[in-house]
């Protein structure tokens, strides 16, 4: 069973892949900030997180996944950046970080099922 955790603030897009992902042997984790990412990472260790980067209040999505990171039991979890920020810099941080991917919204699920299946197998 793969563990897939989708981290997003929007409801609309937590559906979404909720819907897209869902498929045999696979369970998709939904959070809605990144201090709840953090527990349930810390309590189901995914396969894959797909991060949003900005979120309201709270931890933004790279500072989730530093803290992610720091962590023996989840730090080589691959991560994957769906967000609206598309500036080349926040891709080099992305980079820098050690993030294993990264799309911009608005994004081809095509797209996404490919970085998922890379990343997940």
């Amino acid at each position: 069973m793969k563990n897939i955790l989708v981290v997003d603030d929007q409801p609309t897009i937590r559906q979404l892949l909720e819907v897209s992902l869902r498929g045999p042997n696979r369970e998709i984790l939904l959070a809605e900030s990144g201090e709840q990412a953090l527990d349930i990472a810390r309590l189901r260790t995914p396969d894959l997180v797909i991060m949003d980067i900005m979120m309201p209040g709270g931890m933004d999505g790279f500072e989730t996944v530093r803290e992610m990171r720091c962590d023996p039991s989840i730090k080589d979890c691959p991560v994957l950046i769906l967000t609206a920020k598309d500036q080349q810099s926040e891709r080099g941080r992305a980079i820098e970080m050690g993030i294993d991917g990264y799309l911009s919204k608005p994004f081809r699920l095509d797209d996404l099922l490919h970085q998922v299946e890379r990343l997940i197998a």
